[in-house]
């Protein structure tokens, strides 16, 4: 059980301490885990008597046979450090642990790491005296599949034309949902509400906010173990934003705020008390990522699919619920971003279940605080329904549009210096080369919808 000497004694007794707490609840196995340009989850498994070598990086990574990684099979491989605080057993295997790891090369930070890259944006704010805080809505569609192969949703019964917050879609699903809500809640991340959402087969769960780094993680998570459950109910559990053209996508809701990173006190919280609007700190908030929006997008909402989202109908219950213009308001759903009726966060509405939540927080962290650096102001809100809004009134109100593609995304986000200062060099290009890619191959596609529509019209 020796550490070696790459560790300190402090560390090595801490290490130590860790694998013995871990034996005695019967784990066998340790995996350090990291995540590709997608946030979707690679590891390596140790057994656990190997645990201090796991924890001082002893397991290494080819990096090019990875998406979005930007290594060539030249390269020398990265090594993965695993983060001790981020320990979490697997609930439905306990006999396996998982840790969040940041990616070194050479002894030092890997620029193109998913973590490292919030890592550097949470130490800008720290070196400001702020904390981010972050709580994230996990919003999935579970689905089975039919006789034919199809995909219906996880209840047969679950039909209605206006599914949300429907109850009996709600206890039809409770088995699942159950043991998904007692294993977050047993890993601590204090459930608070859970529900039926807008389209047929759609859940979100809402878990306590806490750090930006500790919440990135357990988004990532989240993923994993959704799936593992549900699948071993014979379901499908599906964070593509839009897997159904006349339902409601998926978001997931970044809500927002800073702490003085000394007294833990939130900053958003307007001076005057004042319901539905954030302090100055706030606003200028806010104004940085409405300034950087187009950018954000490709990172927020990263698929071709992600833009079917993004659109004001397409939804059998009415409206779409996601945003479309680049704008702010208090609790105004049609806004890119909302600030709830406490006043104490900003929620960016525009941000989907497919993004990778190391990138895509540290996109908005960074334009937040870009916004303070400068003092920006965001301008005034918009208070009314900027669905029904003409577009003589969006051009008088000022009102812009968010990227309507991945296509344009991707463009806006190779034009706007923050992503290079974010991303850094080479994870930019990385980024930007693979989603044009994405898109090219889109358009090289032929769809179902063109051979219903073009195969015998002329």
């Amino acid at each position: 059980m020796s550490a070696p000497s790459t560790l300190s004694a402090t560390e090595a007794a801490t290490v130590v301490a860790l694998q013995a707490d871990l034996q005695a609840r019967g784990v066998r196995y340790a995996l350090a885990n990291f995540v590709d340009l997608h946030g979707v989850c690679k590891a390596k498994a140790v057994p656990l008597d190997h645990l201090a070598d796991m924890l001082a990086g002893s397991e290494l990574f080819t990096g090019a046979a990875l998406d979005g990684v930007p290594q060539d099979v030249s390269d020398d491989e990265v090594a993965a450090l695993p983060d001790p605080a981020s320990a979490t057993v697997l609930p439905w295997r306990p006999d396996t642990v998982w840790f969040a790891s940041n990616l070194q090369l050479g002894g030092r930070p890997f620029e193109a790491c998913s973590r490292n890259i919030l890592c550097r944006v949470r130490d800008q704010a720290a070196a400001m005296g702020l904390r981010f805080n972050l709580g994230v809505e996990t919003e999935f569609f579970v689905l089975r599949r039919d006789a034919d192969g199809g995909l219906q949703p996880a209840s047969a019964d679950d039909r209605l034309d206006k599914p949300c917050y429907d109850l009996r879609g709600l206890l039809d699903n409770l088995g699942w949902l159950d043991e998904l809500v007692q294993a977050m809640n047993g890993l601590g991340w204090g459930v608070y509400s859970f529900d039926h959402e807008d389209g047929n087969g759609q859940f979100e769960t809402d878990f306590g906010y806490a750090d930006g780094l500790v919440t990135a993680d357990r988004v990532t998570f989240f993923r994993l173990m959704a799936r593992e459950i549900t699948r071993r109910h014979g379901l499908i559990a599906s964070f593509m934003p839009k897997p159904f053209a006349d339902r409601t996508g998926s978001g997931a809701h970044f809500n927002m705020s800073l702490a003085d990173l000394g007294s833990g006190e939130n900053l958003f919280i307007p001076e005057d008390g004042r319901q539905g609007w954030v302090s100055e700190l706030g606003r200028q908030f806010i104004a940085g990522i409405l300034r950087h929006a187009p950018a954000i997008c490709a990172v927020i909402a990263p698929t071709v699919n992600s833009y079917k989202r993004l659109v004001v109908q397409g939804s059998m219950s009415g409206f779409t619920w996601a945003p479309v213009f680049i704008c702010y308001g208090n609790n105004n759903r049609t806004n890119m971003l909302r600030i709830p009726g406490a006043g104490s966060r900003v929620e960016c509405r525009a941000a989907d279940s497919s993004c990778n939540p190391y990138l895509a927080a540290a996109m908005l962290l960074a334009a937040g605080l870009e916004g303070i650096r400068e003092g920006l102001d965001p301008g005034d809100p918009n208070l009314v329904n900027a669905y029904r809004l003409s577009p003589e009134e969006r051009t008088a109100r000022g009102l812009h549009t968010l990227p309507r593609t991945l296509g344009e995304a991707i463009e806006a986000f190779a034009a706007d210096p923050l992503a290079r200062q974010v991303f850094g060099e080479a994870m930019a290009d990385a980024y930007v080369a693979f989603k044009r890619e994405e898109w090219s191959s889109y358009h090289g596609a032929v769809s179902a919808w063109e051979t219903d529509r073009y195969l015998e019209l002329f």
